[in-house]
């Protein structure tokens, strides 16, 4: 999978840029993606709260918000 169809899909739909992290040809088993891991580790840092762990809110809207609040006080510690 090079990722290449659901590149041009969201370029499509979304007028996004994907980078999609291939991973090296000549490894086998696990291997560490470094640009994975960053996805991986913000995902378990918003797990952090609550109101996130499941999908309690009835807009998807909402869900964005609380999503942008745990992620502005994520940055705040950082930076504090």
């Amino acid at each position: 999978f090079d990722g290449a169809p659901f590149m041009m899909w969201v370029m499509d739909v979304c007028r996004w840029i994907v980078q999609v992290v291939p991973r090296p040809e000549q490894t086998k088993g696990f291997v560490l993606l470094k640009k994975r891991w960053v996805v991986e580790r913000t995902f378990g840092w918003l797990m952090g709260c609550r109101r996130l762990v499941r999908d309690y809110e009835l807009l998807p809207e909402t869900s964005e918000t609380f999503i942008y609040l745990a992620m502005i006080r994520i940055m705040i510690r950082r930076l504090a």
